[in-house]
């Protein structure tokens, strides 16, 4: 698969925390978004937005927001992928009509479409030389994140992105074998573990996972304790404070 020069550079990706202390060109942040324009979007709705912070006290206080994570600071831009149905509340009312994001699947498209347009940007910074790191943290606060960024009613932050030249140039991470994620047909759990466990040895002789102290972790011990606790518990009531019903 790697042959391909394209599937090598997907191959390539590596999450970046650590950047060297050199400013994005503002070009280049238009060009990124740009091609995350370039995404498939669900019924050409486009329910994606993304506010880009440079100011680095604005950054500084997402990076608490965000737990904490230094990167967040350290990266000279900062990406914040948004849910965005204002756009066609604007539109409804333009031409008259009401506009209906009282259900799940309307916030579940729209973050569907931040996704989709968040990875094509990741896969576009790559190309141009440049790490990226996804924040999920973006979601620990996402009301102060909310109120930070002014965002309107119906529009949510669904994941943050740093962006910058890389500093680092950290070991690939090796994935979930195919079979574990690929089934044809029909899902198959039939022998799963057994995948599962020859996977923990190869993620323990790469290193990739450990504790504080050192230890080295199989992968399953870290998803199963991150699997067995709860987060992020009000995040029901802050996406529905921003307009959307989940119903």
């Amino acid at each position: 698969m790697e042959r391909h020069p394209f599937l090598r550079h997907i191959c390539a990706h590596r999450s970046i925390r650590r950047y060297r202390d050199e400013p994005v060109p503002w070009e280049t942040v238009e060009t990124i978004v740009a091609a995350a324009q370039c995404s498939s979007t669900s019924s050409y709705l486009q329910t994606w937005s993304v506010v880009a912070v440079l100011d680095a006290e604005k950054r500084a206080h997402l990076a608490e927001l965000c737990g904490g994570q230094r990167h967040v600071a350290q990266a000279p831009v900062f990406l914040v992928w948004c849910a965005d149905r204002y756009r066609l509340d604007v539109a409804c009312r333009m031409h008259g009509m009401r506009h209906q994001a009282d259900m799940l699947e309307d916030f579940l498209v729209a973050a569907v479409d931040a996704a989709i347009a968040m990875q094509t940007a990741a896969l576009a910074a790559e190309a141009l030389g440049l790490g990226i790191c996804f924040i999920g943290g973006i979601r620990n606060r996402p009301r102060e994140v909310v109120d930070l960024l002014g965002l309107p009613e119906y529009v949510f932050p669904i994941s943050g992105m740093t962006l910058g030249w890389p500093a680092e140039a950290p070991p690939r991470r090796p994935r979930l074998p195919l079979p574990a994620v690929l089934h044809r047909e029909r899902y198959t759990t039939q022998g799963l573990e057994g995948l599962l466990r020859v996977y923990d040895e190869e993620v323990k002789q790469a290193g990739v996972i450990r504790t504080r102290s050192g230890e080295i972790r199989p992968w399953t011990f870290m998803a199963a304790r991150k699997a067995s606790r709860t987060y992020r518990a009000d995040l029901r009531a802050a996406v529905e404070a921003q307009g959307f019903g989940l119903t």
